[in-house]
């Protein structure tokens, strides 16, 4: 795989060698390696549908968006492994009443056979919800997804209210698409992030893709509230610049909040190849150090993963992930 040196951030071109300049990316601001908070892996079936849905550019979509890496499970752990990022989500989300339960045993079984994967969990506003969060946190799980916008639900629904109050004393993050970008929802925007809390203050919450297009309110909230992080993921890149550019006098409220961004990508769903999204924040010209931090040492401190100095990050005492794990498709685990 590669990225294209073609002018437009990767949206076409001929593919060279994407994980050497990944590995080149590394080496010149001093990343031992990434950890990505927001990448998807799902059943199979699941993102066959999700594809097709962004195939379509259906209305939550509203754009062409062509799929980079449209790879078999095996291949896409490779690519991952062989961009260097150790550690890694399998961000799955509901769209309807009782998918939360079933893809959250999916994606355990995932990250029990993928050690490099936080395991990951979800929910939606129904009856029982406070119970399989309560399962997914005492089974394990490191990070939570809630999609506002396909779920079009309103955070704030009471079904909810008892699961984000276990979700905040058990400091277990989640990562929130709550942005009204690419397209509005019913429950999108800043709002009802700020109600929610406003109930929930200790929420370790993670707006997802920086807030787009809110940038400024959602840099608002996370200024109000210390366990407040934002994530980059698709945030910078040419893609997005042409819908929701982000404002360039906020640069600096992003280099104050340096300790509370979080690498994520989006990987696979990407219309441009990975390497892009490291360059787009690199040109913001924040500097290496704070690269370096939203590349790695942010998601380390919030994981509490281990090998904080160098490559080998792992996911618990007893897990430790060299340079060489998973660079090959024999050992990138089975297809689901």
């Amino acid at each position: 795989m590669g990225f294209s040196d073609g002018g437009d951030g990767g949206d076409g071109g001929e593919l060279v060698d994407e994980a050497g300049a990944v590995r080149r990316f590394r080496e010149r601001v001093g990343v031992p390696a990434l950890v990505d908070v927001h990448t998807h892996f799902m059943p199979e079936r699941v993102l066959t549908k999700v594809w097709a849905y962004f195939d379509s550019a259906g209305p939550l979509v509203g754009r062409e968006w062509p799929i980079t890496y449209r790879h078999d499970e095996a291949e896409r752990l490779a690519l991952l492994r062989a961009f260097g990022v150790r550690a890694f989500t399998s961000m799955v989300y509901p769209h309807k009443p009782g998918m939360a339960r079933w893809l959250n045993t999916w994606a355990a079984d995932f990250a029990d056979r993928t050690p490099d994967c936080l395991r990951t969990a979800t929910l939606f506003p129904e009856e029982g919800v406070e119970a399989y969060v309560r399962e997914a946190v005492e089974g394990g799980a490191r990070i939570f997804k809630a999609h506002v916008q396909v779920g079009a639900y309103d955070p704030n629904d009471p079904l909810l209210g008892p699961a984000w109050g276990l979700l905040a004393e058990a400091g277990v993050p989640v990562v929130m698409h709550c942005g009204s970008g690419p397209v509005p929802g019913k429950h999108t925007g800043p709002e009802p992030v700020g109600r929610l809390l406003a109930a929930h203050p200790r929420l370790r919450l993670v707006v997802a893709h920086l807030g787009m297009p809110e940038y400024t309110d959602f840099l608002d909230l996370a200024d109000r509230y210390g366990e407040v992080r934002l994530d980059t993921t698709m945030a910078c890149t040419d893609f997005s610049e042409r819908l929701a550019p982000f404002p360039v006098a906020a640069r600096a409220r992003l280099a104050d909040l340096g300790d509370r961004i979080l690498l994520g990508t989006d990987f696979p769903n990407l219309p441009y190849p990975y390497v892009h999204q490291l360059e787009a924040l690199e040109r913001l010209g924040l500097g290496d150090e704070w690269l370096r931090a939203v590349c790695h040492g942010n998601g380390v401190r919030l994981f509490g993963l281990q090998g904080a100095q160098g490559p080998e990050v792992g996911l618990g005492p007893d897990v430790g992930l060299g340079p060489d794990v998973g660079l090959g498709p024999d050992v990138a685990g089975p297809r689901s």
